[in-house]
């Protein structure tokens, strides 16, 4: 593996680094053969001849826009890419539980932007699977096995992307199930 492989190796999905195999394509930017991420305003505004194509297409989405745009063309989708411009923003995080609870996706949510290693198991309860990491600090707890743990949860989920079991007495307290 070169030292470009290795930076390459950005996302962080099934409980390690991985090549990412999708291309970022912008507004004006031609569209190649393979899978292509663009930004919600374009698949917008081309996605009958985009869907035409013969390769998955991803969409990323901003936290300022609204994912009700996108809910009717989710069928037409793998991949939806979610901004973290900073890490206080969390709206993200209700786009991705957005997408999982109301609108039932099934493709892959990745988070992409200002990623933080702490922050990583409550977006992965949203609906999250797959994260962008650029953080240095990051990078180097995820590579030494340094996954957070989170006990419990005091939030219930439509739909989780985890197995939860109830934990005490009261109902809205939940633990991850044992691994099996």
């Amino acid at each position: 593996m070169t030292s470009n492989d290795a930076a390459d190796l950005s996302l962080w999905r099934n409980g390690r680094f991985e090549h990412d195999e999708w291309s970022r394509v912008g507004d004006e930017e031609a569209v190649g053969d393979g899978p292509a991420i663009m930004p919600l305003e374009r698949f917008l505004a081309e996605r009958d001849a985009l869907t035409a194509r013969n390769s998955p297409l991803g969409v990323l989405v901003e936290p300022s826009e609204a994912i009700e745009e996108l809910a009717p063309h989710l069928d037409r989708v793998s991949l939806v890419v979610v901004a973290f411009p900073k890490y206080s923003d969390g709206r993200g995080m209700s786009i991705a539980r957005l997408l999982r609870e109301r609108y039932g996706f099934r493709g892959e949510v990745r988070a992409t932007g200002d990623v933080l290693i702490d922050q990583m198991p409550l977006m992965r309860r949203c609906g999250f699977d797959a994260f962008e990491v650029a953080n240095p600090v990051t990078r180097g707890q995820l590579a030494a096995g340094k996954w957070p743990d989170v006990p419990f949860y005091q939030q219930p989920m439509g739909s989780s992307m985890q197995t939860e079991v109830p934990a005490g007495a009261r109902p809205w307290i939940r633990r991850p199930a044992p691994k099996s």
